[in-house]
């Protein structure tokens, strides 16, 4: 196991009723601006919820931060901060949501010209406001780390501060429960491919890390098809909103090698086509496991056997029904699998290798060795 320091600052408050608990989690001197997206929050009950919570504080209101969160949409935001005197913000909704107001946090902050520069060309943030959050859609992990991913046109780029992580997160199941049967599958293998890009690299003897990771893998597993047939089941919601923050809150990637290359080419994706990133996950993991099986043979083998009870046969044939089950699983869940599910071709990787190359994206994965042609090879084998 590799050394590390590991400290995760967010307050967790999970379970029906907890959207009450903002009331004390946000000073009563604050200025708060609620955020949230296209208004789903107004038919589902929460808005509501919220308002209420808040009956004693100075607040406002932020909508319209769409998913894949735009720069320009977020900068009318920033504007509204300045003007209105706002100093604490309160996330209301999903992945983007949080992270758009990751983005609002810092650039209300920023004393450069153009606050795209943090994200665009890794500027530190110094200075953020105090971000909380009430998540409605669990799929990202936003919620309780310190990444935030932001789209300018077609560039979408990720960026990490600590200065940017939620103070607080409030975790209700009963908030997903109006999700439609396409959001709920994109959290599920969201959540599903965060795990495996810091499960599916080498092994360095982190046997705890590695059954974590295993048990939030094997619970995705059973409980994401339940979420689509029995959609009103508050149990398994309440598993799968818990894997899903376990997942990206930093504990399973301590001490292990990590990839991360499904991602990047996923990015590219969703970018140049606008492909929810859950289904460019989908899509791209498959072939990454595809085209890096001799590097990721180890790993290959503890996942077919723990996960899918894959014993018997040689080294090659035990790894090739793992990435089938693998594939059987996100079909379970109603996501692609391949390129031409979502009608792109083999005319179409030129624009996503140039994406990789203008983001920087030419060292990829677990050793820094996947260049540009590795990436080629991996969308080919995804067509």
């Amino acid at each position: 196991m590799n050394p590390f320091s590991y400290h995760n600052p967010t307050r967790i408050h999970f379970g029906e009723g907890q959207i009450a608990a903002i009331t004390n989690e946000i000073p009563k001197s604050s200025k708060v601006m609620v955020l949230y997206g296209g208004g789903s929050i107004k038919a589902n009950g929460v808005y509501d919820q919220v308002v209420k919570a808040l009956s004693e504080h100075q607040w406002i209101e932020f909508s319209g931060i769409e998913p894949n969160p735009q720069y320009d949409t977020l900068m009318k935001a920033v504007e509204q901060i300045k003007a209105e005197g706002v100093d604490y913000l309160l996330a209301v909704g999903g992945g983007s949501v949080v992270d758009g107001t990751k983005f609002v946090a810092a650039a209300a902050c920023y004393e450069g010209q153009d606050p795209w520069d943090m994200w665009s060309k890794g500027i530190s943030v110094k200075h953020a406001l105090p971000i909380g959050c009430i998540l409605t859609l669990p799929a990202t992990g936003s919620e309780s780390n310190k990444a935030s991913v932001v789209s300018r046109g077609n560039d979408k780029i990720g960026y990490m501060s600590s200065k940017i992580q939620p103070v607080f997160a409030v975790l209700d199941p009963t908030t997903t429960l109006s999700l439609s049967p396409r959001q709920i599958s994109n959290g599920v293998v969201d959540a599903y491919v965060h795990v495996m890009e810091q499960y599916l690299t080498f092994p360095v003897d982190a046997k705890v890390q590695d059954r974590f990771a295993e048990g939030l893998l094997l619970t995705l597993i059973e409980e994401g098809p339940k979420a689509l047939t029995n959609p009103d089941d508050l149990a398994v919601r309440a598993n799968i909103m818990w894997s899903a923050t376990q997942a990206l809150n930093g504990l399973i990637g301590v001490g292990v090698p990590q990839d991360w290359v499904t991602h990047m080419i996923g990015h590219e994706l969703t970018g140049n086509y606008g492909i929810d990133h859950a289904r460019t996950l989908s899509i791209v993991l498959p072939a990454v496991m595809k085209e890096r099986r001799q590097e990721k043979a180890a790993k290959l083998l503890q996942y077919a056997e723990r996960i899918f009870g894959i014993t018997e046969g040689s080294d090659d044939e035990r790894i090739d029904a793992a990435i089938a089950k693998t594939e059987a699983f996100f079909k379970a869940m109603q996501v692609p699998t391949r390129l031409k599910d979502v009608e792109l071709g083999e005319s179409d990787i030129d624009v996503l290798l140039s994406g990789l190359e203008k983001h920087g994206m030419t060292a990829l994965g677990e050793h820094g060795k996947i260049g540009i042609a590795d990436s080629e090879a991996i969308l080919r084998t995804a067509l």
